[in-house]
């Protein structure tokens, strides 16, 4: 196996046990190795109040009264989103709530792009190009473009590392993003809204899948979400077209600068000396010296 999941409480047997049989069957020469699993996580508990579940104690949280409560996607992300893996989760810090109204943020988003496209178009599309999401795309607003590819790049890296709880946040930016351009005038039928309208739920449904299923029929998409392929992230859009470098003076932040991500340090050091707010930092003073971090950091030290 690729991968062992398992508590640790639970595991150490489990695994003792499978390790003794793989040995035994490759001293009999049956099997051409000795280890049954190449990677093991030992998942967190759930514990409530600093108390884990035991015989006198009980479970702790009645999972379905949270269940009937919540929904069971609020219920997976808030314990997915609140730690990684291996780390437990006290229950009485948890806050399902907020996951509810994330979930509510990405359903009304494809409800949004989905009344705002084609029904007819949408539909013929999602029958032809399950699987393709963004296929075709052109035009659209370029920075939300970026946006959605750039996310889908970091969570596909971020779930193949195990980091979900850094994923889920990820896919809440994503929905702030898209949410944002749609109230700045873009308008929830702009080709780069549903692209990211689309990613987003076929990544969430990895995470909350009935939500998932919902916000893909509302988009148009046919069949199941279930059946769409993990959307690719376009090269070209991960580049950085400039990115921002704070100017500080004495370790006081005087102004930022958008510069190339390739800026030579000459270039940068030249342009921070020259910025308005370091000019007004100075007030005559004489520079001492000055420290380039290309492309992220001045700091220019008077004396």
């Amino acid at each position: 196996m690729d991968l062992y999941v398992g508590g640790v409480e639970h595991a150490i047997l489990h695994l003792l046990y499978s390790r003794f049989f793989i040995k035994v069957l490759r001293d009999m020469g049956m099997l051409e190795f000795g280890e049954p699993f190449t990677r093991l996580i030992n998942q967190g508990q759930v514990i409530n109040q600093g108390r884990s579940m035991s015989k006198s104690l009980g479970n702790g949280v009645d999972l379905g009264e949270q269940l009937e409560r919540y929904g069971v996607d609020a219920i997976r992300l808030t314990m997915i989103f609140a730690s990684p893996p291996e780390d437990d989760i006290d229950w009485a810090d948890m806050r399902p709530e907020a996951m509810v109204k994330f979930l509510g943020r990405a359903w009304r988003l494809a409800m949004d792009v989905g009344a705002a496209s084609d029904v007819a178009g949408a539909a013929a599309v999602g029958v032809a190009g399950v699987g393709a999401v963004g296929d075709g795309v052109s035009g659209g607003d370029g920075g939300l473009r970026r946006i959605t590819h750039r996310t889908i790049d970091e969570v596909t890296r971020l779930i193949d590392s195990y980091r979900l709880n850094v994923a889920v946040a990820r896919l809440m930016e994503l929905v702030s993003a898209t949410r944002k351009t749609i109230d700045s005038g873009a308008g929830a039928a702009d080709p780069a809204v549903r692209e990211a309208a689309e990613a987003l739920a076929v990544m969430l449904s990895l995470f909350a899948p009935y939500t998932a299923e919902d916000c893909w029929e509302a988009l148009g998409r046919q069949p199941s979400v279930a059946r769409a392929g993990w959307p690719a992230a376009d090269p070209a859009l991960l580049t950085l077209d400039s990115v921002t470098s704070i100017v500080q003076v004495n370790g006081k932040v005087r102004d930022r600068l958008e510069v190339p991500p390739g800026i030579a340090e000459d270039e940068l050091r030249e342009l921070a000396l020259a910025a308005p707010g370091t000019q007004r930092a100075l007030a005559g003073q004489s520079v001492r010296n000055v420290i380039v971090r290309a492309p992220k950091l001045v700091n220019i030290v008077t004396g």
